[in-house]
């Protein structure tokens, strides 16, 4: 069934042999479309073929222009820029203006750019109302997919979301509000006040302000600090279509306002397979509870007696390029905070995991959550915080995508199909005769 459309195009010859027919359909970035495959059939009256593929091991559900990562290489680019040059050179508010536009600013438009946001950290009083309504020991990440998704009780406008001026003031608004209610549920979680933001400040240090600072006491935070946290918002800024931006892009396929898209995201992140996992690493940790021990546990994980948290990665088969940031990155903190006692432990897992036949042959390399909680941990950052540090950062990159797939014309709303394995027609039976 080749058709004169193909003539000149790369292309894939398909044979069913339940009839014998053969089928040729066009390849496009090394891929086929997927509905494409509907059009083989056993008769008339088949639906046609699909593909089974439970977590979307091996499905592409967009085109983008945003995030490049080669997992066996070890490459992660934001829109062209390599990762370890962003983290070096840049800012993050410099990354978040290149994830949404998709070029570098200019010194002009940065500055632009950074006074707008700066104009957007005030959060409504409603949001801090609705923050103090949660128990004293509500998770901090609870709080933050609530309050987000609230906001959109207060920006009805963002219901307008083919607007493309709308839209811009959303992503602004959003990666300004962030971080002041992120730092309210932390402090709600501490029994402390909820501090206003200092606009005058840079991004990373008015989010240390609002965590940290009590009434009357400023705090003077050290600039390596103020940068090592920069870095790690970089380093979360955006990460291809993993669960939580799969998750924005599905639920804002349906047209609803970018808070709530923005919501799911934050819900999705909160699982412990994705934005928990550097909050397990901690536990892992400490259970092992001292140097000595490593080797005890790895053989304990050679048996499967013991799972191995922070190495490894779905996409990754070699070192993830943001462990090796954080790793140098970890040490310049520790110098200023003083050595984190966890941290001889996390050196000889890394290195026997390095080292020993059993790990290098399943790949298993640190990934990014390794280190980052042991920063976080050494900011005094409660382990329930992690993730929402995590999703701070993740913002800007949500934002791209969700903007990204509203002006994609082959986005429609997210609808997986299903293979059905359940009961054929039945007849109902009344409940006394069951």
């Amino acid at each position: 069934m080749a058709t004169k459309e193909n003539a000149g195009q790369e292309t894939i010859t398909v044979t069913d042999n339940r009839t014998g027919k053969t089928y040729e359909f066009p390849v496009t970035d090394g891929t086929i479309k997927a509905t494409d495959l509907r059009t083989i059939k056993v008769d008339d009256d088949d639906f046609g073929l699909m593909t089974y593929d439970p977590a979307f091991m091996n499905t592409a559900s967009c085109k983008s222009t945003i995030t490049f990562i080669d997992g066996d290489a070890g490459i992660l680019r934001y829109r062209g820029y390599p990762i370890e040059q962003l983290a070096e050179k840049s800012s993050f508010l410099e990354v978040a203006y290149l994830l949404v536009h998709g070029e570098l600013p200019s010194s002009d438009q940065l500055a632009q750019w950074q006074k707008a946001i700066s104009d957007e950290v005030y959060v409504d009083e409603s949001i801090r109302d609705v923050i103090g309504g949660f128990r004293y020991d509500a998770h901090p990440m609870a709080v933050l997919q609530s309050a987000i998704g609230g906001l959109s009780a207060i920006y009805p406008h963002s219901k307008e979301g083919r607007d493309p001026d709308h839209r811009l003031k959303d992503i602004v608004r959003l990666i300004g509000q962030t971080p002041t209610i992120g730092a309210w549920a932390f402090r709600r979680n501490i029994g402390r006040a909820l501090l206003n933001p200092d606009p005058e400040q840079s991004y990373a240090e008015n989010l240390l302000h609002m965590l940290f600072d009590q009434s009357g006491v400023d705090y003077n935070f050290d600039p390596a600090i103020i940068r090592a946290l920069d870095i790690l918002l970089i380093l979360h800024a955006d990460h291809e279509q993993n669960c939580s931006t799969s998750s924005v892009r599905a639920v804002g396929s349906s047209e609803t306002d970018v808070y709530q898209a923005a919501s799911a995201g934050v819900a999705a992140l909160y699982g412990p397979l994705h934005g928990g996992a550097n909050e397990a690493v901690l536990r892992m940790l400490r259970r092992i509870g001292d140097k000595n021990n490593v080797g005890d546990f790895m053989k304990g994980v050679k048996n499967r007696e013991e799972l191995l948290m922070g190495f490894g990665h779905r996409v990754y088969k070699n070192y993830d390029p943001r462990a090796k940031i954080v790793h140098e990155l970890a040490h310049q903190v520790f110098a200023i905070t003083g050595v984190n006692p966890l941290l001889e432990i996390a050196v000889e897992l890394e290195k026997i995991a390095l080292e020993d036949e059993f790990f290098v042959e399943r790949k298993l390399y640190p990934n990014v959550d390794f280190y980052s909680g042991l920063i976080y941990e050494a900011l005094q950052l409660p382990a329930e915080m992690f993730t929402v540090m995590f999703a701070i950062g993740r913002m800007p990159g949500w934002l791209a995508q969700w903007n990204e797939m509203l002006d994609d014309k082959d986005q429609k709303i997210a609808r997986p199909r299903q293979v059905y394995l359940g009961e054929g027609e039945r007849d109902y039976i009344p409940v006394d005769k069951r």
